[in-house]
């Protein structure tokens, strides 16, 4: 199998996973890059922030026209995370591949397990500017380091901190992840020799129509039962990418 058809296959899967879940989909972005087309983890990582950015900035068209992004609350809280995502973004390119490979095997089971727990939507009772500022910095640092967007870490700041409805917080979230990860790719500019266009160029395409159809999915599945296989699937990532670190 060519790379161009792994690359056209797993951006499908992930764009299905984002279109469906509405966050942590971007996750499955980086594994694939490493193990399936070769790159190394520097690479991938800045490849899964273009991935990222061209997905988020497509969905948040598609939110954008159904009302569910809230723009004052989605640019604060993305500016908060601008600073962190530049500085992240030019340090990742500068540790050793074994560091990144271990950080992401720990973000991929943090974002299952916040999967495998029940959201609550119940908006805090004070809204806190410095709990606000920290989510958003603390978001921006993780999508500038791993190069994912991030969504199973913003929906649940957003409802908690925020107290956005879950629907308009997966809608803003998808700004605050298209800011933070164009801001990450501005500190990695120049740094893209080893990125393989061919390849990334019909990933994105890929995720892209696969967050459409993902969409339309979650309309006629259980969320609940996507969440726990996915969850279940990124348990497994978590658990052969230590493993590969320690052999």
């Amino acid at each position: 199998m060519t790379a161009v058809v792994l690359a056209l296959i797993a951006g499908a899967v992930v764009g299905l996973a984002l279109g469906t879940l509405g966050g942590g989909g971007s996750v499955l972005a980086v594994p694939a890059l490493i193990y399936l087309l070769g790159f190394t983890p520097a690479a991938a990582t800045t490849a899964s922030l273009i991935i990222v950015t061209a997905t988020s900035a497509t969905a948040l068209y598609a939110h954008t026209r159904d009302g569910n992004v809230a723009w004052r609350t989605g640019t604060l809280f993305a500016a908060a995370g601008i600073v962190p995502a530049f500085l992240a973004g030019a340090a990742a390119g500068n540790l050793p591949e074994a560091v990144l490979t271990a950080a992401f095997a720990g973000v991929a089971a943090l974002a299952a397990l916040r999967m495998l727990r029940p959201s609550g939507s119940r908006p805090p009772a004070t809204i806190r500017s410095g709990r606000a500022a920290g989510a958003g910095a603390g978001l921006g640092a993780v999508t500038g380091f791993l190069g994912v967007g991030g969504g199973f870490l913003a929906v649940p700041a957003l409802v908690g901190v925020l107290g956005l409805t879950m629907r308009r917080a997966v809608g803003t979230s998808l700004l605050v992840i298209t800011v933070n990860a164009l801001a990450a790719l501005a500190a990695r500019t120049g740094t893209g020799g080893g990125l393989h266009w061919d390849v990334v160029a019909p990933f994105t395409g890929a995720a892209i129509l696969g967050a459409w159809d993902g969409r339309r999915l979650a309309a006629k599945t259980s969320g609940t039962n996507l969440q726990k296989i996915f969850a279940g699937a990124l348990l497994a990532v978590a658990a052969f990418m230590l493993v590969d670190v320690v052999v």
